[in-house]
């Protein structure tokens, strides 16, 4: 008996809660086969003890199966986390993801999908498995940008395969509606959406899941925070006052969701004539230098303007890939680069902790209460004007 017959045996051990088994996921290592004995490691996401105990008894029927008499399993996961309380401790409903990106931006309009497609490539390109999530709803515009427009993900059960293009796996709503649908959902559906992007997409062990976020600072970006803890946030402005000014509100939002914040990426930055290389400076360039230092932060890449990134995001060719001599695809690689360097450094110091996000209202109470005293104490009936907040924590009156 070989490895490959170990490893062919535990592809019929399927990984509690997906469809895809534990060696696609790449859990089994350390494979050691000695006549009759075989010795492995499954090194797994969940802290779970019930998880723990299943795959070692799934795997261990499997192997005996293929006649091994004395079968040692050493099964690894993450030390369970420290639970405080319900409401303070931190979440992560997709663990099997080992790091997650926050492309976010003040406003519309600035390129920042075209930037989670740029990086996305670039860091696969460097050898990284990764992911790009499309959560902005109303503009799923990733699935034209990655060639992958018209076609439709794979349905595995109750769980979704992602669509695959140079490299990376994606999911967008886009890849979910028929094209020129438009999409009228409230603040509640999009949470919810977005939590089932992160939970019924079958994923494979990402080291980076780039996700790139509706404009603005609402409902998708605290849902996405409160559900994951995010590693690194990197905000994509243009030149403009106009557009720095919306882009220190994001920079604001990371720090208040306890975001570390990557750097910028300053878009527009520069013209490049295709015909002699000369790069002008028609919108300012450097003029995300202060706010970066103002909320200590860097400038991880200038990218200017170039015909190539037009023509690549509307033909699903990207410059990072198609033009990689080009100067914004070495830009977009030199961006990649740091951030992932970045991502060793939150990790290397403890890695991203969401817990301080996680909503406190108790159970049945509403979020205009004041919390758990005021589910149990009785109001006092002091009398209020009616230019007087009611007390209740919100506001209202």
């Amino acid at each position: 008996m070989t490895q490959e017959n170990v490893l062919e045996a535990l592809k019929n051990v399927t990984y509690p809660g997906f469809t895809k088994d534990i060696v696609t996921f790449g859990f089994v290592k350390d494979v050691l086969v000695n006549g009759a004995t075989v010795g492995l490691t499954i090194d797994i996401t969940s802290s779970a003890d019930e998880v723990k105990a299943q795959l070692r008894d799934e795997a261990t029927t499997e192997l005996k199966k293929l006649g091994f008499e004395q079968i040692q399993i050493n099964v690894t996961a993450p030390q369970a986390p420290k639970q405080m309380s319900n409401s303070v401790s931190g979440k992560n409903i997709a663990p099997h993801v080992k790091n997650f990106v926050m492309v976010s931006s003040g406003k519309g309009g600035v390129g920042k999908s075209t930037t989670s497609v740029n990086l996305a490539i670039a860091m696969a390109m460097q050898g990284k498995k990764v992911g790009l999530l499309d959560a902005d709803i109303y503009g799923p515009n990733i699935p034209r940008m990655m060639g992958v427009n018209g076609q439709k993900p794979e349905i595995q059960g109750n769980k979704v395969n992602p669509l695959k293009a140079y490299g990376v796996e994606i999911m967008s709503m886009g890849s979910l509606m028929e094209d020129g649908q438009s999409l009228i959902w409230r603040g509640a559906m999009i949470m919810k959406a977005i939590e089932q992007f992160l939970r019924d997409i079958l994923w494979s062990e990402l080291d980076v899941l780039v996700i790139d976020m509706p404009p603005g600072t609402g409902d998708a970006q605290l849902t996405l925070a409160q559900s994951v803890p995010v590693t690194a946030g990197i905000t994509v402005t243009t030149p403009q006052e106009v557009s720095l000014d919306d882009s220190r509100r994001s920079l604001d939002m990371f720090q208040k969701l306890h975001i570390p914040t990557a750097g910028i990426i300053e878009n527009m930055s520069g013209f490049i004539c295709p015909s002699c290389d000369t790069e002008s400076d028609i919108f300012g360039m450097g003029t995300t230098v202060p706010v970066a230092k103002e909320y200590d932060t860097e400038v991880i890449a200038r990218i200017p303007i170039e015909p190539a990134i037009r023509i690549g995001g509307d033909t699903g060719m990207p410059v990072t890939y198609h033009k990689p001599d080009s100067e914004t695809a070495k830009r977009y690689q030199e961006a990649a680069s740091k951030l992932l360097a970045f991502i060793d450094k939150v990790n290397a110091e403890g890695g991203a902790d969401n817990s301080a996000v996680q909503p406190t209202t108790p159970p049945g109470v509403s979020a205009c209460s004041t919390g758990a005293g005021a589910a149990s104490a009785p109001a006092q009936a002091a009398p209020k004007s009616n230019d007087e907040s009611s007390g209740t924590g919100c506001g209202c009156h």
